[in-house]
Parts: C-alpha cells; sequence; structure tokens
C-alpha cells in the first residue's frame, strides 16, 4: 500500500486554507509543498513566510520539496519554522552528505530528490543518508509536465537497491500522476505519491483525491 501525499500547489493560491481542510477532510496524513527559486527550476513559489504561516495553520506533516540552488542556504530555516521532512536535489548542491545530515541533525527527515534525468544508480552512495528518496516523474517547474513512464522503472531500482543494501529509506513519486498511474506505481513498490493538478482536474477535489487513496492503499497483488 501507499500514502497520496497531496500537493498544496495545486490548489488555488488564495485559498490555500479551503485546500488544507479538504487534505484533512480527506484522511491525508501529510501536505507536499515545491519550493522553487526561478533558478533551478523557471517557476518561482513560496518562501519561508509561506511555509511558517502553513505550519501555524495545520498539524498535517509538511513535506517540503526544494527546487533551488545550493539548498544548505535555506534547508535549515525550514526546519526551524517547522518542516517536517525536506527532500533536497542531488544536481543542486556538491556538498549532498552535510546537508543531509544537516537535516537530520535538526529533527527533520532528510529526503534525496532525482531529476529525471538522474540514474538512480548514480546517487547510490547517498542512501545511507537518507529517510526517503523523492523520484521526479516529471519536469517539475514546466507547464504541462506529463508523466514519464520510464519512471516507474526507476521505481523498481531504488526498491532493488532498498532491499539488497538492507536500508530502510521510503520511496516517494511526484510529477504528472493521475489516477492511471497510482496504482502502477504503488505495485511497483513507491511507498507515497504526490499528488497534484489531478487533484482538482474534474471539479470535485475531495471524491478526486478519496479515490486516488482507496487506489493507493489497497495491498500489493502477491507474485
Amino acid at each position: 500500500m501507499a500514502l497520496i501525499a497531496p500537493s498544496l500547489l495545486a490548489a488555488d493560491f488564495a485559498r490555500l486554507g479551503e485546500a488544507l481542510h479538504l487534505y484533512k477532510e480527506a484522511g491525508a496524513a501529510l501536505v507536499h509543498v515545491d519550493v522553487m527559486d526561478g533558478h533551478f527550476v523557471p517557476d518561482l513559489t513560496v518562501g519561508p513566510p509561506v511555509i511558517g504561516s502553513l505550519r501555524k495553520a495545520t498539524d498535517l506533516t509538511l513535506d517540503l520539496h526544494l527546487l533551488v540552488e545550493r539548498p544548505e542556504r535555506y534547508a535549515p530555516q525550514f526546519v526551524e519554522i517547522g518542516a517536517d521532512r525536506i527532500a533536497i536535489h542531488a544536481e543542486a548542491t556538491p556538498h549532498l552528505h552535510q546537508v543531509l545530515g544537516a537535516i537530520r541533525a535538526q529533527g527533520a527527515q532528510a529526503g534525496l530528490a532525482v531529476n529525471p534525468s538522474t540514474a538512480i544508480e548514480s546517487v547510490a552512495g547517498a542512501l545511507d543518508d537518507i529517510d526517503y528518496l523523492l523520484i521526479l516523474a516529471a519536469d517539475l517547474g514546466y507547464k504541462n509536465a506529463a508523466f514519464i513512464p520510464g519512471t516507474v522503472h526507476k521505481v523498481l531500482t531504488a526498491c532493488a537497491l532498498r532491499r539488497d543494501r538492507r536500508l530502510d529509506f521510503t520511496v516517494q513519486v511526484e510529477g504528472g500522476i493521475g489516477l492511471e498511474q497510482v496504482e502502477e506505481l504503488r505495485e511497483a513498490g513507491a511507498d507515497i505519491l504526490v499528488a497534484g493538478s489531478d487533484i482538482f482536474k474534474n471539479g470535485e477535489p475531495l471524491a478526486r483525491l478519496a479515490e486516488m487513496m482507496h487506489r493507493a492503499s489497497r495491498q500489493v497483488s502477491s507474485v
């Protein structure tokens, strides 16, 4: 089974409080927020003031994804203002081990994010230092970025490495995930799926999110 982490940035920015309430009502345990700097990716989104306000507004687990250059400049502040989980990009810093260690030392869970073009094997040396691996299934920060089918193989690879090395990190997937991908990714071994715009596509976000959560929570079929 897997969890659905609804993305806050898919909601109406003028009604973020309502989105938090909707996610809570649906039974979500965590809310995902993409922090983009306009450099590492083209889009520019929220910063510390918004994250601090979200922390005051909800008791859901705050799951931050830093799509920023040199995340070591920002990660400590986000932990201080209430982030529970922070993922940084392998491609964004030459000080990967130090940043992951600093996040953990402050009491938050440390995640390692990899772009669609980054092979899982290339970050194998850092897997001992993480709580979760965030696999991007689309090029975030670009409009209409579609789910990349090859992501399923990357999930299988990550799960195989986890099993073979007897590690316990969580596998999380984000980008272009809709109802059609939930069961396939769950079967491949993903533990957390970040859902964004698909939640709001039919005008009934609560029902849509509930259906995604239902499909994700089914037990993986035995072979």
